[in-house]
């Protein structure tokens, strides 16, 4: 919907697939075929973008920051909040401080990175029993322009060449919270 209001108000242009770039007069024009989403307008049928260009920026909106894996990691940084070493994401963990055998439940301020080893050697204890200090205590971070992406539940084939989409619903999936 935002998409398609940009375009109409002259401030995004819309890509087909071959990468050519209309102005909404001109996308309009173009035929919509039976399998396409599409709008009804009075006089006409439009073919819904999937892939625009903004022509005017300024910002990125505010948001909340989405509790998911990604926005964990970028948080802490990819570092251990225990070890404070700095991981690949397939070398690391995401911890509940307070376990969950323990009570413990899953929102920003009980959740953060661990590497493998210090996940296993604080196990289901608390940091505190575990002998085991948090670098930085978990908190809701606030919005940045590092947690501006917001993923979609379906990717559409033409948005394919613009994403990475290796890992995409894993490390974007919400998780309980």
């Amino acid at each position: 919907r935002r998409a398609f209001c940009l375009l109409y108000a002259g401030m995004a242009r819309a890509v087909n697939s071959q990468y050519e770039m209309f102005d909404f007069q001109s996308w309009s024009e173009l035929s919509v075929h039976t399998h396409e989403e599409a709008i009804g307008l009075v006089d006409r049928t439009i073919r819904v973008p999937r892939v625009v260009v903004l022509t005017a920026y300024d910002r990125v909106p505010r948001r909340n920051v989405r509790f998911c894996r990604r926005n964990i990691f970028v948080r802490d940084r990819n570092t251990c909040q225990y070890c404070g070493i700095t991981f690949p994401t397939s070398e690391l963990n995401l911890d509940h401080v307070i376990p969950r055998s323990r009570g413990g439940i899953t929102p920003w301020n009980n959740i953060v990175c661990s590497c493998i080893s210090c996940n296993k050697r604080k196990g289901g204890e608390l940091p505190e029993q575990a002998r085991m200090r948090l670098i930085r205590k978990p908190k809701r971070p606030q919005w940045a322009h590092q947690f501006a992406f917001s993923p979609r539940t379906s990717i559409h084939r033409e948005w394919l060449p613009f994403l990475s989409i290796v890992d995409f619903t894993y490390w974007n999936l919400e998780l309980e919270n």
